[in-house]
C-alpha cells in the first residue's frame, strides 16, 4: 500500500502535479523537532532532512517550507530571525546555517564533557550506553575510526573487561 498524504481519499485521483515519490513526504508530526537546548542533536535533524532531499520528486521548497514547524524554543526564535534576514533559502544554505550556529566549539565541548562524565556502570544497559557514547564521539569527531571510538569507550568503563 502506498503512503498517502494526510486527508487524501484513496478513491480520488492524485493531483497531476504531485509525482508518486512526493507521497513519501512524511507527515509534519513525524518530522524531527529541534530546540537547540540541552544535549541537542542537530546532526540528526540535518541527516533526516538530507534523506528527504534524496527523493528526486520532492521539491526543495516543500522541505524548507516545513522547517518553521521543526524548530522549537530558542531555535525557533533563531530560525525566524534568520528567515527575516535571508528570506526563503534552499536546503543546502539552511543546512550550512544550522551547522554554523549549532555545531560550534561550545557544542563540541558540551558533547566532550557529556562523554567524559558518563562512565559505564552495571546498572545501565550496555547497548544504550554504548550507542549514546558512540554517537557523542561521532559528533565530536566525525572522522574518528571505529577502533579509536572503541578504545575511547573502553576508557569509560571501570576496571578491566
Amino acid at each position: 500500500m502506498n503512503p498517502q498524504p494526510e486527508g487524501h481519499d484513496l478513491e480520488s485521483p492524485c493531483p497531476e502535479d504531485i509525482k508518486p515519490d512526493a507521497l513519501l513526504l512524511p507527515e509534519a508530526s513525524s518530522w524531527p523537532q529541534f530546540s537547540g537546548a540541552g544535549e541537542y542533536d542537530n546532526i540528526k535533524l540535518i541527516d533526516d532532512i538530507d534523506e528527504l532531499t534524496n527523493v528526486p520528486s520532492i521539491p526543495d521548497n516543500w522541505i524548507t517550507a516545513r522547517l518553521n514547524r521543526e524548530f522549537k524554543g530558542l531555535a525557533s526564535i533563531w530560525y525566524t530571525e534568520m528567515k527575516k534576514i535571508h528570506g526563503r533559502r534552499i536546503w543546502p544554505l539552511w543546512k550550512s546555517q544550522i551547522t554554523q550556529k549549532y555545531s560550534n566549539g561550545t557544542w563540541i565541548w558540551q558533547k566532550t564533557m557529556s562523554f567524559e562524565n558518563e562512565k559505564y556502570s552495571v546498572e545501565k544497559s550496555p547497548y544504550v550506553w554504548c550507542l549514546r557514547q558512540s554517537k557523542r564521539l561521532k559528533d565530536i569527531d566525525p572522522r574518528m575510526n571505529i577502533q579509536m571510538r572503541n578504545h575511547k569507550l573502553l576508557t569509560q568503563t571501570p576496571g578491566e573487561l
